[in-house]
């Protein structure tokens, strides 16, 4: 991968995991927003909580953002698309597999990303829903003001909307990674994909080249 689809990958993991942790301002909020927005009030909850502050609790506190994540977040239909058209011919149990190093991956890219924010702000602009699609759109704005816009792509599953992809300045979090996996996987194999994945020590973020 080419220094600047790193550097991609990286703004957009940072623009993402900031925009799920900082504080939040809502206008026009609807359904979608308000439960984007609760997300981010109970990682709140979890980063405040004294009993959690001391460095003997980083494993719990970050156990339980995880959770709260997983909670709002699809991370196995980030995944699916994550892989594109190779999803289909993979087993259930590759399937299965891709999805646990895929989350892996992310776990491990926004470990230290994600305490690391204090005093910017998401401000929640507009939002489109389309049957059971639904885009929130949002900037966040930096404390040396600096702005950058956030959407969140989502889908409503059992009356709950489930974030699948986040496009932070035009660039969508999926399809980054979609790029990055096709070309392991028509250089080498989807095996080898699965071998630098599965290289904890190798990958610290988005697959490289």
């Amino acid at each position: 991968m080419s220094p600047l689809s790193l550097n991609n990958s990286k703004l957009l993991l940072i623009l993402w995991f900031a925009a799920v942790m900082l504080t939040a301002s809502q206008v026009r909020a609807g359904v979608p927003t308000e439960q984007v927005k609760a997300t981010v009030d109970k990682v709140f909850v979890v980063l405040r909580d004294p009993r959690l502050k001391s460095t003997a609790k980083q494993s719990e506190r970050r156990e339980q953002v995880k959770q709260v994540l997983f909670s709002r977040f699809n991370f196995a239909e980030m995944a699916k698309r994550s892989l594109g058209s190779n999803w289909a011919r993979r087993t259930p149990q590759e399937q299965e597999e891709f999805v646990r190093l895929f989350t892996e991956v992310l776990e491990r890219a926004y470990a230290d990303l994600i305490e690391s924010y204090s005093d910017e702000k998401i401000i929640y602009l507009a939002e489109k829903i389309d049957g059971g699609y639904a885009d929130v759109s949002s900037t966040v704005i930096t404390i040396t003001g600096a702005e950058y816009s956030i959407n969140y792509r989502a889908q409503l599953i059992d009356n709950e909307w489930r974030v699948y992809d986040v496009v932070a300045e035009n660039i969508s979090l999926v399809n980054n990674y979609r790029s990055q996996f096709s070309r392991v996987i028509a250089k080498a194999s989807y095996e080898e994909l699965v071998r630098r994945l599965k290289d904890k020590s190798e990958f610290t973020g988005p697959v490289k080249k």
